[in-house]
């Protein structure tokens, strides 16, 4: 019976043990909700956003091939015209000399353009810039208002390929672009059916103090605002803003390259028989660029979607209600400066630089009540083997978030994923469940100088194998567990924590040259430093634990005790005493008996004569 229960003893102990270990492990993060969307919608609005990709790409060749061709079809070409097709009516404006102007759009677009008794204008029609041509859409003597037909079935876009459009208002006379849907006048609130955008392909758009307002659908390229590079960019691609049509080879009809001759307007390949065939040039990849500035967006797809850019800046911009995300820098967005901009309540993530981006700088902006993240900083390579685009395996880097701030964003204030070089420095992120991730094999990313605090799970999160992190100098406050690692290789030197109600520092799994040195660490929970759960640390030394009270019960107690080796050991001593006290009860004296010699008791032997001895020896031989 005894041995029955020092078993159960036993037993309980060692599952007492594994369950406070178990109860330490980290438990994935949720991940965000997301709107429904159902599968007839989704193919309407992919199909569209095809139908609207070969309308334009027609609408460029169509222009091309003609001024290609010259004589009277050139002639014709290089005047602004009316192109249509089987997905619309396009206003097209060549490249002139002059700019075109909102009276020229009211001239040449007819009914398509026409003015209202407010003083606004309804764009019925697609507008298609064509390269190295410019749009100045601006109102000196008052407010500039268009409304962009969108309707069920029908929808207006201001499109410029390789062009140069300026949309100039002022503090007194700002610009203002929204979708309007006439059957009911009011702004279009619907993307299932399509929705009017402004998108620049290659080319520049200058944009200050004016009023982007629902448009969008979809896709980034037609997400409302979007500045996109134009053909395939790679990461060797060239900014030309306005560039010429020339290149060293050309498409024949066939779909054959060959190599240029001609002119720049006329290009005429001779095929050695006396026949002459005349191609179309095929212009590099080419990067956009831009400036928006003063400009208030609101109920995009998008709010602002940047591809295949170089040097585009933004600057007191506030993003509102964006259907997705509020600010996305897409593949090969790179030098990019983002200042005074704040996007509020967006559906997905506040900013967003996504693979392929670098060198991008978030200088003073702030994300506030977003559904996702309030930023999301990734540096993942394009691939991560053999793809079938052959992309590059190559992390990216440089970008940055600076005096910025994040609040009550749903997921996570800041998240870097994988890349080199990141940073999030000097910034405030209040609420949301982790204040900084650092994941996904990140490596030398630095997390310095920020105020992080009220998260409901940690305030700095660092782990999945990310290596050479700089943890230096925050302050957290009022979280459970205020800086984590897990399976990741950090400096955090020199941080402040108040206010943590369980860890201050913990750290999990391989943690190979860790260093956790010179912080200060207060609040009240189970431990200022949990280190023990993790292997390969390089040094915890240094640190000020004055400020921190345990607060553990006995059961705390008891998981912090009970590890796995320490129960085995427990129970091998627990054995090796209980079964010496059972010997000396069953072998020995008992309990409160004075202690006897164990011979006492034993009869002396009768001693005899040594004569007597010997004479029965003899009588026996």
């Amino acid at each position: 019976m005894k041995k029955a229960w020092i078993t159960f003893f036993v037993l309980l102990l060692l599952g007492a043990g594994t369950w406070a270990y178990l109860s330490y492990a980290d438990r994935p993060a949720p991940t965000p909700a997301v709107d429904d969307v159902t599968a007839a919608d989704a193919k309407q609005q992919s199909n569209l956003v095809d139908q609207e990709d070969l309308r334009i790409m027609q609408t460029r060749a169509t222009l091309m091939s003609a001024i290609a061709r010259g004589g009277p079809n050139a002639q014709r070409a290089r005047q602004p015209h009316i192109s249509s097709s089987a997905n619309g009516q396009t206003l097209v404006l060549p490249s002139r000399r002059e700019p075109y102007r909102v009276a020229d759009l009211e001239k040449l677009g007819g009914e398509y353009f026409q003015k209202q008794n407010d003083g606004s204008y309804i764009l019925g029609i697609n507008l298609f810039v064509g390269p190295n041509a410019k749009l100045v859409l601006q109102n000196a003597t008052g407010p500039l208002v268009i409304r962009m037909r969108s309707e069920p079935g029908s929808f207006a876009t201001i499109v410029g390929f390789g062009a140069s459009i300026r949309i100039n208002g002022s503090p007194q006379n700002p610009v203002r672009l929204t979708s309007w849907d006439p059957n009911i006048n009011t702004a279009d609130s619907r993307v299932n059916d399509g929705r009017a955008y402004v998108r620049v392909i290659g080319g520049e758009l200058r944009m200050s103090h004016a009023q982007v307002e629902y448009l969008g659908f979809w896709s980034g390229s037609t997400g409302g605002l979007s500045l996109t590079g134009s053909d395939r960019t790679t990461l060797d691609a060239d900014l030309t803003p306005a560039p010429p049509l020339t290149d060293e080879k050309v498409l024949l009809p066939g779909g054959a390259l060959v190599p240029r001759m001609g002119d720049d307007d006329q290009v005429v390949i001779h095929d050695g028989k006396g026949l002459k065939r005349v191609a179309y040039k095929l212009p590099k990849a080419n990067l956009v660029t831009g400036e928006i500035t003063e400009t208030s967006i609101k109920g995009n797809a998008y709010g602002i979607f940047i591809t295949a850019s170089n040097q585009t800046r933004m600057a007191n911009v506030t993003v509102t209600g964006s259907l997705v995300d509020g600010v996305l820098l897409h593949r090969f967005a790179r030098n990019a400066t983002i200042e005074n901009t704040t996007v509020t309540g967006s559906r997905g993530d506040g900013f967003v630089l996504s693979r392929g981006t670098q060198n991008v700088t978030i200088t003073g902006s702030g994300a506030v009540g977003n559904g996702g993240n309030g930023f999301t900083l990734s540096g993942l390579p394009l691939a991560r083997g053999p793809s079938a685009s052959g992309e590059s395996l190559q992390s990216f880097g440089g970008s940055s978030v600076t005096s910025s701030w994040s609040k009550e964003n749903k997921r996570y204030g800041v998240e870097i994923q994988g890349g080199v070089d990141l940073a999030v420095q000097t910034t405030e992120v209040t609420g949301g469940q982790t204040g900084i991730v650092v994941n996904k094999d990140a490596t030398g990313v630095r997390v310095s100088g920020n105020r992080i605090s009220g998260q409901w799970s940690q305030g700095i999160a660092v782990r999945d194998g990310v290596t050479g992190a700089k943890i230096v100098g925050n302050i957290v406050n009022n979280v459970p567990t205020a800086i984590y690692l897990r399976n990741a290789e950090a400096e955090v030197t020199g941080n402040t924590v108040n206010q943590a109600t369980l860890h201050g520092v913990s750290v999990l799994g391989v943690a190979t040259g860790t260093e956790v040195v010179g912080n200060t660490l207060g609040g009240a929970g189970r431990s200022a430093l949990d280190t023990d759960r993790a292997t390969g640390m390089a040094a915890v030394t240094t640190n000020n634990v004055d400020g921190w009270q345990d607060t553990a019960d006995f059961w705390t107690t008891v998981k912090r005790i009970a590890k796995p080796m320490n129960l085995i050991w427990f129970g091998v001593i627990l054995l090796i005493v209980i079964s010496a006290i059972r010997a000396l009860g069953n072998n020995g004296p008992r309990v409160g008996r004075r202690i006897v010699d164990p011979y006492e008791r034993q009869a002396v032997m009768e001693e005899r004569p040594v004569w007597s001895l010997t004479g029965a020896s003899a009588e026996r031989t």
